[in-house]
């Protein structure tokens, strides 16, 4: 398991807080160079964050705050943005005052420890940890390593369609996700924090067409989502991979939830065929996702099932 967890996970664990019990832990901190975390109150006119160590303040110097802020690659919106949050940092040294002591702290040395031996060692088809920080219209922002962030295409999300991530993700949300490969930024809108030139995808992790329409049977009523409403019908989320196509009616819209009732499931047509029941809005809690892929690696993922004509799946190619 890797020791470079998205920030806010580290600081839920005992061995943090054994730490930051006293400035003799964190001495024993600095000696073992081991990666703690605390949340972070104060950004300063100058961009310096102060920490909350529990037995004393630390400070991170602002070229200290992120990989990328000295070269102006990475804004100082990446540092205001983390006050009140928590921020992982080796603990470098620290200063005695007449007053109160306090610590120097770095994040950069951590995001880049995190950089060289765990992200670049990465490959394509790789199951990683991720925390979602951002959601944006073309996709969701994943810190996929002490601060790291990585982006998941919208239409990367789940093989069901929707308008915006924050019909699938919350920020602060843990998930899984797969590695795609790596790439230039390029023209993909970056968020804060330095980019880590992942390029990641999450349906995949989320099952396939059998593995999802298992759970349904004919003739029963079940719960549903309005995704998407077309021309020639309106496809109901059944599951965040698995949608069927019902009748039009006229008075239903996009975000409904939905009862609808199973006339057939066609798996060598990928079609389940829907008649909506009732529509009515309601804004349900979130739940977790069923991953049936939850560690590891994979090199093949298809969506299709065997009986079908249509072949759907994703490749991972590992570069020699």
């Amino acid at each position: 398991m890797s020791i470079f967890l998205p920030e806010g996970l580290l600081s839920q664990s005992k061995e943090n807080d054994k730490y930051l019990k006293s400035p003799a832990s964190l001495n024993d901190a600095i000696n073992a160079k081991v990666i703690l975390e605390a949340r972070a109150l104060v950004c300063d006119s100058e961009h310096n964050l102060t920490v909350d160590l529990g037995c004393m303040n630390g400070i991170i110097p602002k070229e200290e705050c992120a990989m990328g802020i000295s070269d102006g690659t990475t804004r100082d919106i990446a540092i205001i943005s983390k006050v009140n949050k928590p921020v992982c940092f080796y603990v470098k040294k620290i200063v005695k005052t007449a007053a109160e002591p306090y610590a120097i702290l770095s994040r950069r040395e951590v995001q880049k420890d995190c950089f060289e031996s765990y992200i670049t060692h990465l490959v394509s088809g790789d199951v990683i940890k991720g925390r979602v920080t951002h959601l944006e219209s073309f996709g969701c922002f994943v810190d996929v390593g002490c601060g790291i962030i990585s982006l998941i295409p919208i239409d990367a999300i789940s093989v069901s369609r929707i308008s915006h991530p924050k019909d699938r993700f919350f920020i602060g949300q843990d998930i899984l996700a797969l590695v795609k490969g790596f790439g230039d930024k390029g023209n993909i809108p970056f968020y804060n924090g330095i980019d880590s030139k992942l390029c990641l995808t999450h349906k995949e992790l989320l099952g396939s067409w059998e593995e999802n329409a298992k759970n349904f049977q004919n003739g029963e009523t079940v719960a549903g989502i309005i995704r998407s409403i077309e021309s020639y019908g309106i496809f109901v989320e059944l599951a965040p991979n698995l949608a069927g196509l019902a009748e039009l009616r006229y008075d239903v819209k996009v975000g409904q939830q939905a009862s609808v009732y199973i006339k057939s499931i066609i798996p060598e047509k990928m079609k389940i065929k829907l008649i909506i029941v009732d529509s009515f809005d309601a804004d349900y809690p979130k739940c977790d996702y069923k991953y049936f892929i939850n560690s590891g690696h994979i090199d093949n993922f298809k969506y299709s099932p065997a009986c079908s004509k249509k072949v759907v799946e994703t490749e991972f190619y590992t570069l020699p």
